[in-house]
Order: C-alpha cells, then structure tokens, then sequence
C-alpha cells in the first residue's frame, strides 16, 4: 500500500477511531525504539508470519530517517538457507531485555508457548506491544496494545469499511510510525526524495528484500 492509498484510506476513516489510534499506537513504537536506538524484534504466531510489516517498517525507517524503526524479524521456522536478516528464531526473545522493543502481531491466539516467551522477555525489561484480533492474554502483557476490531462509528457517521482487517491496520500503523518522526536537518530536499521514490514504487516494485 503506497502512501496515496494511506491517505485515502485515513479520508474515509475520518470520524471513526482509527486514524487517531492508528498514530497514537505507531507514536508509542517510534517512542520506545527511538530513545535507545532500535533494537525491535517483530514476531508472529506459529501460523502467521508478519514479513509484509517487517518490509514496510524498514522502508520507513529509510524514508524517515529513523533507522531504529527497521525491526528484527523473529520466525517461528527458519527455513535452510535463509539470508541472515531471516534467519532469526525464537532463541532471539529470550535475550530480550531492556532497552529492546517485541512487538507481537497477529489476527489469532498466539499460543502459550509465544506467551511464556512476551513474559520472560517483559520480565527481563524488553518493552511489549501488540497488534492483534483482541487477545486478552496478551494484552495482559503488553505495555500498549492496539486490537484490528471495528471501531465504534459516531452518530450519524458511514460504516466502516469491511476490509479494514490487521493487514490495513499494519500500514495505517507503519505509515504512521515513519510520519511521526522529527523532520531531518535537511527537511525539504528528503520530502521531495521521499515524494519522488513513491512515485518510483507506484511503477516498479521494489527489490525484493524480505
């Protein structure tokens, strides 16, 4: 999702929640990573590999300026011959500790065996946010949480759309992460360069990283 689309997904959320929950979300990730200059670990569910944000954060951290927004991807199954920056296991979140951000995302249960894992690793001082279906244990442990649930519409308001699912929320949020940065000393000539690399992206893909 480029960030034309962004725009005008946030225009026909305007008067729901999630715009405004969407920046607070990606303002409380870009606060806990920032101050000690990364260390984000990403990491899903046994069944649902969170790689499509793992590539859109690393693109933000790029176009912002942010480099501590370009996460760690943490697999369940790491398959033979996969390149370095793939080949992070869960060995990863048990040396978890302070000054590390674990943000946990997916659309199902996570599975105790995940859950022992956010705790030893809250336990241990790592940050932990998660971005999921609503899971009440691991919203338990987690410092901030936002759940892809409908949000309530005010009155009078337009239903919201039925494809806004976690994937959607996962570009509003990573969007959000790389706009909510302070502005880099030159300012003006990296918007026009950013402006100009999504007009690139809106003809050719990409190299494929992830």
């Amino acid at each position: 999702m480029d960030a034309v689309r962004v725009a005008l997904l946030r225009e026909v959320l305007a008067g729901t929640e999630w715009v405004q929950a969407t920046r607070r979300f990606a303002g409380t990730l870009r606060g806990a990573v920032a101050p000690h200059g990364g260390g984000l670990l990403l990491v899903g569910s046994a069944a649902y590999e969170p790689w499509h944000l793992a590539a859109h954060l690393d693109d933000e951290a790029a176009w912002s300026g942010l480099p501590e927004l370009s996460p760690t991807l943490v697999r369940h199954r790491v398959p033979g011959g996969a390149p370095p920056h793939l080949a992070v296991g869960l060995g990863r979140l048990a040396a978890a500790g302070r000054g590390e951000t674990l943000l946990v995302v997916t659309p199902e249960q996570p599975g105790a065996g995940l859950l022992e894992r956010v705790h030893d690793a809250r336990r241990n001082g790592a940050t932990v946010l998660a971005l999921d279906g609503g899971d009440r244990d691991l919203h338990a442990l987690a410092h901030d949480a936002l759940a892809a649930a409908p949000p309530a519409v005010p009155d009078g308001g337009d239903e919201v759309p039925a494809d806004l699912d976690l994937d959607t929320v996962q570009h509003l949020v990573s969007a959000a992460a790389g706009e909510n940065s302070l502005p880099a000393p030159r300012g003006h000539r990296r918007f026009r360069d950013r402006l100009a690399r999504l007009a690139d992206g809106l003809t050719a893909p990409p190299p494929p990283r992830w």
